[in-house]
């Protein structure tokens, strides 16, 4: 005696097609959940100072803190782009709510004209959300004609606010990083720059 197969109950294929499709559209919604997360982590960072993002002021604050910290300059040139690149102090004593400019030099050692951008950070990484910019050449692409030298500088306090964030309280010096890239080489994008009228952003 032959058996013969039977198809499957019409209900069941299409229960086994519901599953399929709802596996496909949680499948794509992972994905999709994927690419939104990396600008809502970008906007983390600059709003908590995570990973030693730093902020964005347009003035200092009008009190001083009671805190001073000794803040420490580190200069990097990436391969590939012929710049020499220092601060010219290496670090100051700064207390908190009071403003510091600082001056980096560059210099272009090619023949030939050439840009570049900074990306930075601030060590530790919970100094972050305290290290306010008011001014930065990290803001805009920096160009230098042969052989050129330039001075670039940084305008930046500490929040005082830091002093009741226990996570700071044996904190006693702060470093800030540069790493210069050659323009068309650099792989993540410098903060923003204090906007035209309004409050200034947190970044």
């Amino acid at each position: 005696m032959t058996v013969v197969p039977q198809n499957p109950k019409p209900d069941a294929a299409r229960s086994n097609r519901r599953v399929a499709m709802t596996l496909a559209a949680t499948a794509v919604a992972m994905v999709g959940a994927a690419y939104a997360a990396v600008p809502l982590y970008a906007a983390f960072c600059k709003a908590t100072g995570y990973g030693g993002t730093t902020q964005v002021a347009r003035v200092a604050p009008a009190a001083r803190g009671a805190r001073t910290l000794s803040v420490s300059f580190d200069a990097n040139v990436a391969p590939g782009l012929e710049w020499t690149f220092e601060p010219e102090t290496p670090r100051v004593a700064l207390r908190t709510g009071a403003t510091a400019t600082v001056y980096f030099r560059v210099h272009n050692r090619s023949t030939r004209e050439t840009a570049a951008v900074a990306v930075f950070n601030v060590t530790p990484e919970a100094s972050g959300a305290w290290f306010d910019k008011v001014s930065c050449f990290c803001f805009s692409q920096q160009r230098l004609g042969p052989n050129e030298t330039a001075e670039l500088p940084v305008v930046f306090f500490l929040d005082p606010r830091l002093e009741q964030d226990h996570t700071m309280d044996d904190v006693a010096a702060i470093t800030l990083s540069y790493t210069l890239f050659a323009a068309n080489d650099a792989a993540k994008p410098v903060a923003l720059a204090p906007q035209a009228g309004g409050a200034a952003p947190r970044l």
